[in-house]
């Protein structure tokens, strides 16, 4: 008999690094896949690869900061394949209008540019500061992000950066969602802040939420122990009662 399907989505520049203690945590119990992006450069051209690719039958699906935003997706265009949702360090808000649009939009690209003239390390080194709890500078897992982006490539970069600028809002999702969702962060996730997951949680009937201490926003590296206890009960918690989709 299949073991059931654990679906883990990376984020920006990340790979199976990023998601390395869940699957040691749950692979004995699940059949645990960390997909690749490739360079695709858009988050629906993402979730429809995923979707297609993953095996049949109820997935559950935790996508991590960009995971997170190819998780909405895959939810907009498959409802039905997902049984559980968990939304880790990530958002639903789309490139704002404006100036602060425009912002996000040059930081991005000025990324892009350091990758492509000093490397993918030299822009991880940078880039991370932010991206861990301050204690966690300097540190092996500090390394290990850098290790992880520095194996990427400047054209999958380009591609998410393409795929990220052009996100959905995705505001309007939350109410439709009717199955097991945990939504968690680090409390000092300085990218996608906890009031963000309170918001969602708010939004998303019956989720739970989780925010864990002293920990930014790479938390499945950061505070492997804390998320995996959430994970766990959220992979250990009652299915939703939902009525079959048309034809099935």
């Amino acid at each position: 008999m299949a073991r059931p399907t654990l679906l883990l989505l990376p984020g920006l520049m990340c790979d199976r690094a990023a998601w390395a203690p869940q699957v040691e945590a749950f692979g004995s119990r699940f059949d645990c896949l960390v997909p690749h992006y490739g360079t695709l450069d858009s988050l629906p051209a993402m979730a429809a690869q995923v979707l297609r690719e993953a095996p049949p039958g109820p997935l559950s699906v935790a996508g991590h900061s960009m995971g997170g935003r190819l998780a909405f997706e895959m939810w907009a265009q498959a409802p039905q394949r997902i049984e559980r949702l968990a939304l880790l360090d990530t958002s639903y808000h789309p490139l704002p209008v404006g100036a602060e649009g425009e912002r996000e939009r040059s930081g991005r690209y000025a990324l892009l540019e350091i990758a492509r003239r000093r490397g993918l390390r030299a822009m991880a080194r940078e880039w991370a500061q932010g991206m861990v709890h301050p204690s966690r500078l300097g540190t092996p897992v500090f390394e290990a992000v850098l290790d992880m982006f520095e194996r990427s490539s400047a054209e999958a970069f380009a591609a998410q950066i393409e795929a990220l600028l052009a996100r959905r809002d995705a505001t309007a999702l939350l109410a439709t969602i009717d199955v097991p969702t945990l939504v968690l962060c680090g409390r000092e996730d300085a990218w996608s802040p906890p009031s963000r997951h309170e918001f969602m949680h708010r939004h998303i009937a019956g989720s739970t939420l989780a925010v864990i201490e002293h920990c930014g926003h790479m938390s499945t590296m950061e505070a492997p122990a804390a998320v995996n206890a959430a994970l766990a009960g959220w992979l250990g918690g009652p299915l939703a009662n939902r009525a079959a989709p048309d034809g099935v």
